[in-house]
């Protein structure tokens, strides 16, 4: 953390130029961190406190539950503090706080979302192996894998991007402390290090989805020889806002790490950014409940 005494603080990207406008995105973002706490908490509450739902489903459904509150407080409630105050500042502690907690607790829910993935593969396509494959010990372990994959991954990017010398300033065209941002202000070839770590990110996060494609891949085979509408209506219901929840997230971060810089824009950094840390954790109790 050597860079601490030569920058004090980072500056954030501003949602406006103009008051007025600041303000409605206080008020907007507001009501969706709002919305991201009520569903998350009703989830916790109905699962804790009804003995019929501790099932796997609903044990990784709650832990799911837990970390979304935390992962959209890594980074709303300072952007709706500045918004508020007209201010574009972050300290430097601040700044490795999200640093270390927005990939801790991103990766744990997408591991989270993989393990669901296989869980409910099992469920429907090896329904007389659930009990087996999917016990209570089993369950807490992948839970506990999933929790602590994510911890290693953001002691990792923590430590190495704030071991790069920064030289570029202290402004960041984003509205959180984003990893790719602040690389930009390295001012050597030790960026590499992280970049190459991103990457090997980038393929373990791949790795999961076509885990999950090829999941859901054997639940439609399954489920497509089910001989009752209702039966087939009621599996893809549970099935395919899952689905839908992951494309999105996987979606959205895909294309703010991966897309050409000759159409980059701080505009449109700045929205798929929202996409990707504002909408799942609001959306995924509606659509994994």
């Amino acid at each position: 953390m050597s860079n601490r005494s030569l920058i004090p603080e980072f500056l954030l990207l501003a949602f406006a130029d103009t008051q007025e406008l600041q303000l409605l995105h206080f008020w907007l973002f507001l009501g969706i961190y709002l919305a991201a706490f009520l569903g998350n908490g009703l989830i916790v509450t109905a699962v804790a406190c009804d003995h019929c739902l501790h099932t796997p489903m609903y044990f990784f459904l709650l832990s799911l539950s837990l970390l979304d509150p935390g992962s959209i407080s890594t980074t709303v409630p300072k952007a709706m503090a500045n918004s508020l105050w007209d201010t574009r500042a972050i300290s430097y502690a601040g700044c490795a706080a999200q640093v270390f907690f927005f990939p801790f607790l991103i990766s744990s829910e997408y591991s989270l979302l993989t393990v669901m993935a296989y869980d409910r593969y099992v469920a429907i396509c090896k329904p007389l192996h659930y009990g087996t494959l999917l016990g209570s010990r089993a369950c807490v372990h992948m839970a506990a894998a999933a929790w602590g994959s994510g911890f290693l991954y953001a002691v990792l990017h923590t430590a190495n991007t704030f071991s790069i010398p920064l030289c570029q300033g202290n402004a960041l065209d984003q509205f959180f402390c984003e990893i790719p941002q602040i690389l930009k202000l390295s001012c050597s070839d030790a960026y590499l290090r992280e970049a190459g770590l991103l990457v090997v990110s980038g393929c373990l996060a791949f790795g999961c989805f076509v885990f999950i494609v090829l999941s859901y891949v054997q639940i439609f085979r399954v489920v497509l020889r089910i001989p009752s509408e209702q039966g087939r209506h009621k599996v893809f219901s549970t099935c395919l806002p899952h689905l839908a929840v992951v494309s999105l997230f996987l979606s959205t971060s895909a294309f703010a790490y991966l897309k050409p810089p000759s159409i980059s824009s701080p505009f449109l950094d700045l929205l798929v950014a929202v996409l990707y840390t504002v909408l799942p954790p609001t959306f995924n109790p509606s659509s994994t409940a």
